[in-house]
This record gives structure tokens, C-alpha cells and sequence, in this order.
């Protein structure tokens, strides 16, 4: 039964004429994602990004953002029509308080932005049972050379729109895509960009139809110990036309990620690439799982990111830009779009400067740090302040701890393997200095020995020490 939820949003401002769609096309606009669908006859109904228009002219807004110290809002839009976020205009307002990110707009013109997820099947940690929202600053990026910043969704964030409208419902055919950073998944239900239920509950088998990416494998699952890019269709992943397994559905984890999923009429399609570089490659193309419920589909056309259809909250993933089409996209509308993403030239960018997570790529968690001369580890990414490390011009890498500003540092300034790796308060010394590499590494400026998790450990709570440079996954990290 399909039982519409009455929306109760909590208050958000939209500010008159803060939101445009698609200007007049000018003949020195760039071309965007959703130019691109629409010249292939499948036009966006949905487009939201933080870092970047997804429109050759679009000029409007791309997301809000509220600062804790006096609960304001500031909508933040891009540099030029076409272009990338005005990310100075986050830092500005958001300097020496936090913000989080209130509002994604639509950028399609329909106005179908996506705000803090209400309580459905599941209840969010917030107020009322609402979602929490993101913070503004933990996924900081690059696009073509600027700053911008992602969403970063920690276990119990979400945003929903499902109210949306011009969406695929029942069995009509659409396609979306979503740029991801691939480093960062867990196993938890479910980190989705999609179409889902309006009432924000499960209403049964073929009442989604969704991105997402993760390792868990409660339902389908793909080759290797993932992640995969898989299909939230409802009561169950799929990565193919079986409940359970297709290896043709490869481990996939490029630092940026593009993940794309369509869907219609008994026919539906799994492809994915390097937002970086390259093309994207077809994992499933064919019929509709061969289990009673998904033939035909039954979508509903809610709008959801972070969170699985019923708000299940136990996810993690950081989300850039995505969009959903009405039709079906041939693969060659889809490769022009990849083509689009990866001349956008997104990127970490900015030398050993910045502010964000330190991921481990083997473990796919944070580092994380406590109080004065406390050994980090790594635990499940949470976007809290003992995750979130400044990059310094002079090579520190700097979190606060309960209110006091500690530096990364080599114990004792210690030089050997097995140095413990510490918090302590910045001194300038050269056990605190440390190299950011192109190839993933972190290593100590005084030692020359890598940051690296004990033992290639995944567990919670893994001690990080200093080690000489094998290559190992557990000594990659992804920064910023």
C-alpha cells in the first residue's frame, strides 16, 4: 500500500530568487552533466551537487549552510555561471564557529531540493527523530584547481525530498548517477542516492530503485570483499539479476567514483568508472531480479541521500554530485557525461594544506585521536573534531581536542619503526612535521617512515605507528 507521509519538515529558509534552474544558453557557457541527458533525450528531474553547476548556466545556488554560533544561513553558489562553489564564501561565514549543511538545492528547476531526512522505519539521532544534517567543512575537495567541499555523511546523516516531482514512478524508466568518494563506505544499510518511498518506510519489494555503495553483503554483493557499486531496489541490494551474487560486479574504490544505475521496463543496468579518468564500464545490463516483487517495479519518487529507503541510518559515504533523469540513458549519453566529470578535474588538491578526515584506504576508517600524548587509531568515520585534521603550510597536521589544538607526533621524537604516533601540543619540532605523497603515504619529515596502521589491522580502535615504507594498503590514505 502505498501511504503518502504528510511533510514536516523541520524550518528551513529558502530564499526567494536564491534558486534558478537552466538560464538562456549562451554560446560561452560550458556544458554540463544535465546539457548532456538532455541532448540525448533524457533530461535531469533532479541535480544536486555542492561542488559544482551541473548546468552550462546555471548561476543559482548549489547548498546551504547554518553556523552554530548564531544559527544563520548562507546560501552558497558558484564562482561564475557554469561553475565551480564559491567555496570562500563557506569559510568566510563559517570561520572560528562550525556549520552544517542544511539544504542541496535542485538545480533542475523543479525545485526538488533535498533537506534534513525526517524519522521513518527508522529514527535519526536529531531532534524529533530527524536525520542529522552534514558538516559543511569535513569533505573538502578540488574542482579543476578550486576548493569546494562534498557531503560528508556519517551513520545517522540523511536528506530526503519526498515530495519530489517529474521523478520515475511504478515502472517508468529513469537513470542516475553519483560521484562518491570510494575510500570511504562501511558496512552499515544504507548509503543510497536514489528514488525512494514517500512515506520514508518500507512498502515493499520494487518501491526504490536507488545508488548504492558499501561492503555489506546481507543481500547481493559483487566480487571480492567490495566495495560495490550495487541497486537498493527494496528488501535487498542487487548487483545483478540474482538475490545473492555477480561477479561480474567488481571491488570498487577509486578516490573518486562515479556510480551509475538505470532502470525500466524489465531491464535495468549497473555501470561504473574513475571520476578521475577514463571511461565507466557495464557490470549488469539485463532483466529485473528474478524474485516476485521487482517485475514490475513500483517506484514511488522520493528523493534520498545517505540513507536507505525506511531511513535505516547505519551508513557512511561522502557524496558530490548527482543527478536522476526521466528516461532511460543510452550508454553513449553516459559516457559523454563521464567524459564531463572527469575534464571537470576533480581532485585533493591544494598541497599539504586543507581540513578534513585522514582515511585509511585498508580499513576504509578515520584517524582518530584523543587527549594530550594519547596514540591515535582509527575508528568508524564520524565527522567529529578528533577526526577532522588541518593541513598546515609548514607540514603539521593539527586537530582539537577538548578545546586545545594538539599536532601529530612522532612519540618521543622517535625515528625508529614502531614509534607510536601521538597527540601533543605543537612545538614546531620535526617529529610534528609530516609529508602528504601523491602515492597515499604519510611520512614523518624527521624520519622518513611511513604512518601506518599496526599489524595492516581493519578493527576499531587499530593503534597507528610509524613503519618503513612497504606499500601496504594499511600505510594508503586518503586525505581531505
Amino acid at each position: 500500500m502505498n501511504v503518502r507521509w504528510k511533510r514536516m519538515w523541520p524550518a528551513v529558509v529558502i530564499a526567494a530568487g536564491a534558486v534558478t534552474g537552466t538560464a538562456t544558453a549562451s554560446p560561452a557557457a560550458a556544458e554540463g552533466p544535465c546539457d548532456i541527458y538532455a541532448a540525448g533525450g533524457t533530461p535531469c528531474v533532479a541535480a544536486h551537487a555542492t561542488t559544482r553547476a551541473l548546468y552550462g548556466t546555471y548561476s543559482g545556488s548549489l547548498y546551504q549552510v547554518r553556523r552554530a554560533s548564531d544559527n544563520t544561513t548562507r546560501d552558497i553558489g558558484v564562482l561564475s555561471a557554469g561553475g565551480v562553489a564559491n567555496a570562500a564564501a563557506q569559510d568566510s561565514f563559517c570561520a572560528g564557529t562550525s556549520c552544517l549543511i542544511t539544504v542541496i538545492y535542485d538545480q533542475s528547476g523543479r525545485g526538488n531540493h533535498l533537506t534534513q531526512a525526517p524519522p521513518g522505519g527508522f529514527s535519526g539521532p536529531a531532534p524529533g527523530g530527524y536525520d542529522n544534517l552534514a558538516n559543511a567543512a569535513s569533505a573538502p575537495t578540488t574542482v579543476g584547481g578550486q576548493r569546494a567541499y562534498g557531503v560528508f555523511v556519517a551513520p545517522g546523516t540523511g536528506y530526503r525530498n519526498n515530495n519530489a516531482t517529474g521523478t520515475a514512478t511504478g515502472d517508468q524508466p529513469e537513470g542516475m548517477y553519483a560521484i562518491f568518494d570510494g575510500t570511504h563506505y562501511n558496512g552499515g544499510c544504507c548509503f543510497d542516492y536514489g528514488n525512494a518511498e514517500r512515506n520514508s518506510r518500507d512498502n515493499g519489494n520494487g518501491t526504490m530503485e536507488a545508488i548504492y555503495f558499501g561492503n555489506i553483503k546481507v543481500w547481493g554483493y559483487g566480487a571480492g570483499n567490495g566495495p560495490w557499486i550495487m541497486a537498493d531496489l527494496e528488501n535487498g541490494l542487487f548487483s545483478g539479476v540474482n538475490q545473492r551474487y555477480n561477479a561480474n560486479d567488481p571491488s570498487i574504490s577509486h578516490r573518486y567514483l562515479t556510480a551509475i544505475i538505470k532502470g525500466g521496463p524489465n531491464r535495468w543496468a549497473i555501470r561504473g568508472g574513475n571520476a578521475q579518468s577514463g571511461g565507466v564500464s557495464t557490470f549488469y545490463d539485463g532483466v529485473r531480479p528474478n524474485v516476485a516483487g521487482y517485475n514490475p517495479m513500483r517506484k514511488e519518487g522520493a528523493i534520498i541521500l545517505g540513507t536507505g529507503g525506511d531511513n535505516s541510518i547505519g551508513s557512511a559515504g561522502t557524496f558530490y554530485e548527482g543527478v536522476m533523469t526521466s528516461g532511460y540513458p543510452s550508454d553513449a549519453t553516459e559516457n559523454a557525461v563521464q567524459a564531463n566529470i572527469v575534464a571537470a578535474g576533480y581532485g585533493t588538491g591544494g598541497g599539504n594544506t586543507g581540513t578534513g578526515p585522514v582515511r585509511a584506504v585498508g580499513a576504509g576508517k578515520c584517524l582518530s585521536g584523543a587527549a594530550q600524548n594519547t596514540q591515535l587509531q582509527i575508528a568508524g568515520c564520524s565527522g567529529q573534531p578528533n577526526q577532522t585534521w588541518t593541513r598546515t603550510s609548514d607540514g603539521r597536521l593539527t586537530a582539537t581536542f577538548g578545546g586545545a589544538t594538539l599536532c601529530l607526533d612522532a612519540s618521543g621524537q622517535g625515528t625508529s619503526a614502531g614509534t607510536k604516533v601521538v597527540t601533543w601540543p605543537c612545538n614546531g619540532q620535526g617529529n610534528q612535521q609530516w609529508t602528504v605523497n601523491s602515492n597515499g603515504t604519510i611520512t614523518g619529515v624527521q624520519s622518513g617512515l611511513c604512518l601506518d596502521v599496526t599489524g595492516a589491522s581493519t578493527a576499531e580502535g587499530a593503534p597507528v605507528e610509524l613503519w618503513t615504507c612497504n606499500g601496504g594498503s594499511n600505510q594508503q590514505w586518503a586525505v581531505g
